[in-house]
């Protein structure tokens, strides 16, 4: 009977069985010790609060043309979109028959002026008759009565003249406002008057407002946390534009509204920001300026100056259906879970309200190999904050 000859490569599938087990064995739990993670101390640090609200942006004076005559329109005298300025002639409207309606009323004027001096001289001449014997006391009543008359007669016709002149003024219509106008609603050849509707608009550009909704309880808040240095005053408002861009320029809050709206239980902020002609454009060219009229944008109220407050890495915190929570390494290095509540984030940093406080250890790295109640090798968690374990220096720079 033949031997039968075991495969050459028998030894090589040993070896390999053996590494896998080895393997195998190293990866398996408490194998190689408790897990390494990365830690920081929690600590006071200085936080810039920030709260964020939806906004609409407000021309500070939106103003409309109206005629104040009937009359057609002989001119429009601006171009449309373009930025005018106050007493800009915009439109001229027909003048002729307003000029002669002040012509007629000039006339009558001069003819009551006319009969006023003979009535003067009249009153005049029976008064130095009063004191003769062909004197007649009626006569001197009579000639007064008539120089009252018409002098009342001319302030009526001068009171004419005025309204004339004033509706001649009225042909010619003007930028009330500075600011930007819209497109012209009635064209040239058009007859126009006080229900006509407006002609067109001028929008103020610069400054704007914001206005937008917050909660009561976040306004007052705010109001005591800054009341050393104003208040509401101690807020500064930054705006984030529709395609995600930081717009440079700060603004301030000007007016809070006295009364809350019972169906949110918010009261209307409203703030002033800047809103310059973009660099290298031409005021009145279209999107001369970054902020328009009835605009949404992300508002961001800031403190004017950082405040302390309990912090970590945003890293640090995680979240289930149980709520927020934090890894806290115990004396024994254990990993404890701990719930909390955060309050304001600024960069890479979270205020911790409640559940923390300083001197505690916080895993940051290697959350996904820590355990609850479950042992751990901390050591210092890279790119920490600034004063931390791991992290740069306090006072260092970036």
């Amino acid at each position: 009977m033949k031997s039968q000859r075991r495969p050459a490569f028998a030894p090589l599938i040993a070896l390999v069985s053996l590494l896998a087990g080895q393997q195998a064995l190293a990866q398996a739990p408490g194998a190689g010790g408790p897990p390494a993670v990365g830690v920081v101390k929690v600590a006071s640090r200085p936080i810039t609060e920030t709260s964020e609200f939806v906004g609409r942006i407000q021309a500070v004076q939106h103003v409309d043309l109206v005629a104040r005559v009937t009359a057609f329109i002989e001119e429009r005298l601006f171009t449309e979109g373009a930025e005018v300025s106050k007493g800009d002639l915009l439109y001229r409207l027909e003048r002729a028959p307003f000029e002669a309606d002040l012509l007629a009323k000039q006339s009558q004027v001069a003819q009551q002026a006319a009969l006023l001096t003979n009535a003067n001289i009249t009153l005049q001449r029976a008064q130095t008759l009063l004191n003769t014997v062909a004197g007649q006391r009626s006569i001197f009543d009579d000639a007064t009565a008539q120089q009252r008359s018409i002098a009342a007669q001319l302030q009526n016709a001068q009171a004419q003249v005025r309204t004339s002149q004033i509706n001649l003024d009225y042909t010619e219509i003007r930028a009330p406002v500075d600011g930007k106008i819209t497109r012209s609603n009635i064209t040239v050849g058009n007859v126009v008057g006080p229900t006509t509707g407006p002609l067109a608009t001028i929008v103020s550009q610069d400054p704007m407002w914001v206005t937008f909704p917050v909660p009561v309880r976040t306004v007052v808040e705010l109001a005591k946390r800054y009341e050393d240095r104003g208040g509401m005053a101690g807020v500064v408002i930054k705006l984030v534009l529709p395609d995600g861009s930081t717009y440079a320029p700060e603004g301030k809050i000007d007016y809070v509204a006295p009364s809350v709206a019972q169906s949110t239980d918010t009261l209307i902020v409203r703030g002033t920001i800047a809103n310059k002609v973009r660099p290298g454009v031409k005021a009145g060219d279209p999107g001369d300026r970054p902020l328009y009229d009835n605009e949404f944008v992300t508002v961001q109220l800031q403190g004017v100056a950082p405040v302390n407050l309990v912090a970590v890495p945003r890293a640090a915190v995680l979240s289930d259906q149980a709520g927020t929570y934090v890894f806290v390494v115990d004396a024994e290095n254990k990993a404890q879970r701990r719930a909390i509540s955060m309050g304001q984030t600024a960069g890479t940093l979270v205020a911790i309200t409640t559940g923390l406080k300083e001197g505690e250890t916080v895993v940051v790295d290697g959350l996904q190999r820590v355990r609850p109640g479950a042992p751990v090798s901390p050591g210092p968690a890279a790119g920490g904050p600034p004063g931390a374990p791991g992290g740069p220096p306090a006072g260092a720079k970036g």
